[in-house]
């Protein structure tokens, strides 16, 4: 598939070659005004190859030039720009042909601001959107159409809320982050007491701390802490539809895929990568660098780096019935082995 618009940018491979520090080999006259994937292209785009198994599509590809390692480019006919890392080499240069839509200062004049509320003069506040009292909007910020910012937020400088992003309460977000459309963020956490039979709701004091440089996708969820916040170091990416519990804290550069849950006052590490639809229960803390693949529960503490997965893999109904019935068995087989008597 190929991805060029209208009024896009050109760039020479030369000439990102010389900015990105790559190498190159072929024609640095050829002319790029987008991206597309290695069997998709055309001779106007830019593509990649970092997997190996997709080398086999090198041969046909009509890409203008590709980005690649060294050894891939032994051989190749077309124009090559040769990196350490292909793919977050061409992600830089990916966002050269990623037009950005231009945002005017100022307030629009259907936003509701309260006047205790301190906005940047450089900060653009859109259409439909309300910001609650003693919130402040840093310079450069972008508060989309429809947004709500309750009281005692903080949105730092540069940061983007695209569309429909609610920050409810005593939410603090750094410099640069991005928040795609229909996030929440601050909302109470789930403190509950029972109390002579019936639930009592446990009041949530804290707050949520978003670093610099994070990413939080489109109806994620993050809860704000019961006494103390609820923390997101930096450069922390989340994906689409992700609940994060009160008083969780996650490490920087951990990235987490959608679906993914995490119980309250669980801690996350650094470097860490949560996989899809995976669940981390509260209070439990995992390490820097930790793996943790789809679909696993995480049902104890991890105190050392590594890949960990739960679960079993899918199989025809039969088979898993018939193995499901046979896990059930297995205390009573290691009782036999072990020549302990049932309980």
């Amino acid at each position: 598939m190929q991805h060029s618009r209208p009024g896009s940018t050109v760039h020479t491979v030369a000439a990102l070659a010389e900015r990105f520090a790559l190498g190159l080999r072929g024609d640095g006259a050829t002319a790029i005004d987008g991206v597309g994937t290695l069997a998709g292209a055309g001779p106007s785009q830019l593509a990649f190859l970092a997997n190996p198994r997709y080398r086999n599509q090198l041969a046909d590809s009509r890409a203008g030039a590709v980005v690649m390692r060294d050894e891939d480019a032994e051989g190749y006919a077309g124009t090559a720009l040769i990196a350490r890392d292909p793919y977050s080499a061409f992600a830089r240069m990916s966002a050269l042909f990623e037009p950005q839509p231009q945002r005017v200062a100022g307030v629009h004049p259907s936003a509701v601001v309260d006047p205790s509320a301190v906005i940047a003069e450089d900060a653009h506040v859109g259409p439909f959107t309300s910001i609650g009292a003693r919130s402040q909007v840093g310079a450069g910020a972008t508060i989309g159409p429809g947004c709500v910012i309750g009281d005692d937020c903080v949105v730092g400088a540069g940061s983007d809320l695209i569309a429909r992003v609610t920050l409810v309460t005593r939410v603090r977000l750094g410099q640069r982050v991005r928040i795609h459309p229909g996030a929440v963020l601050g909302a109470d956490g789930f403190g509950l007491a029972m109390d002579a039979g019936r639930w009592l709701k446990v009041p949530q004091h804290g707050g949520v701390v978003i670093g610099d440089d994070c990413e939080i996708g489109a109806n994620t969820t993050i809860d704000r802490g019961a006494i103390e916040d609820t923390v997101l170091e930096e450069d922390v990416r989340l994906d689409n539809q992700i609940q994060i519990g009160h008083n969780v804290h996650i490490g920087a550069h951990t990235a987490m895929a959608g679906c993914a849950a995490v119980a309250g006052s669980a801690k996350i590490g650094r470097y860490c990568l949560i996989g899809g639809a995976a669940g981390i229960l509260g209070h439990l803390e995992i390490c820097d660098r930790v793996v943790i693949t789809a679909m696993s529960l995480v049902s104890s503490s991890i105190r050392e780096p590594g890949e960990y997965s739960s679960g079993t893999g899918l199989m025809d109904n039969r088979s898993w019935r018939k193995n499901a019935a046979r896990f059930k068995q297995l205390d009573e087989l290691a009782r036999k082995i072990k020549g302990k008597p049932n309980q």
